[in-house]
């Protein structure tokens, strides 16, 4: 449906009427303008009678096109190209302001909104790449980009809102559909990663247990280190404060390992290898 195209006509039949009226009304007004017209050139009327006639066809004009505008009102328009929903009134019905009529959607272009820790606020620029899946379409990919990015942090969950627009070809996606956002952020130097099962998250915040020791990669003593933790990526998560380079931690089992408890690292042979 293209923009401009009736949606809806509500019933206009006093206005119509009340159209024909004043489009006699503006007729005889410049008919009668332009007969003075002639006879103010030949002096056989006054400029005083020609300027009232003049008057009488603009006021005849003017009552015209407030009519005209009345009906425009009665009729509600596509405002932009899309398709349009369900009917949602009847024939005959009695609409109130602000009643919905349909549902009118642009599918040729879509918006992804969705939530980045705030960590990642510096690293956010409109442009950036967003991947985006559905489970409705198994295996297809679609690629949107950043177009704005919400000044204001969340008040409950510290995440920063990230709209991109979509581009839908062949108009398979629609508006409301529950879709995966993965955003591609820039390097980060000297990012420590770890596996996801290694956090502890409680009241007091993140935490990982770290093996402390003169050789930690050999035995050492379990101790829990608070962390700062940011974006997940895929099954592992970064990690921008409490550890080091080269610090050993637990990544499973974590509710056996007491805090001082001594641990012993062993090397695993994976089932089946040799």
């Amino acid at each position: 449906m293209g923009a401009g195209h009736l949606l809806l006509q509500l019933y206009a039949g006093p206005e119509q009427a009340d159209r024909q009226a004043a489009a006699a009304k503006a007729a005889f007004a410049q008919a009668q303008f332009a007969r003075s017209q002639g006879l103010a050139l030949s002096g056989a009327e006054s400029r005083e009678l020609l300027e009232q006639r003049r008057a009488d066809r603009d006021a005849a004009q003017a009552a015209l096109g407030q009519i005209e505008a009345r009906l425009v009102q009665k009729q509600v328009r596509a405002p932009f190209a899309g398709q349009i929903g369900i009917r949602r009134v009847n024939l005959g019905q009695y609409l109130n302001p602000g009643d919905a009529v349909a549902t009118l959607t642009a599918l040729d272009q879509l918006y992804v909104d969705f939530a980045v820790p705030q960590q990642e606020l510096a690293r956010l620029k409109p442009g950036m790449q967003v991947t985006v899946t559905s489970d409705a379409f198994p295996g297809r990919s679609f690629t949107a980009r950043v177009n704005a990015v919400e000044p204001a942090i969340g008040k409950d969950t510290r995440n920063v809102t990230v709209q991109a627009q979509l581009p839908n070809p062949g108009l398979v996606l629609r508006p409301g559909m529950y879709v995966t956002a993965a955003l591609a952020l820039p390097p980060r130097e000297g990012a420590l990663l770890v596996p996801a099962t290694a956090i502890q998250t409680s009241a007091q915040g993140d935490s990982v247990i770290a093996i402390r020791g003169p050789h930690p990669k050999a035995d050492g003593s379990a101790e829990i280190v608070p962390v700062q933790t940011g974006a997940h990526v895929g099954e592992a998560v970064i990690v921008t404060g409490g550890l080091r380079a080269g610090d050993v931690i637990v990544a499973d089992g974590l509710l056996r390992v007491q805090p001082g408890a001594q641990v012993k690292v062993v090397k695993t042979v994976p089932q089946g290898g040799r």
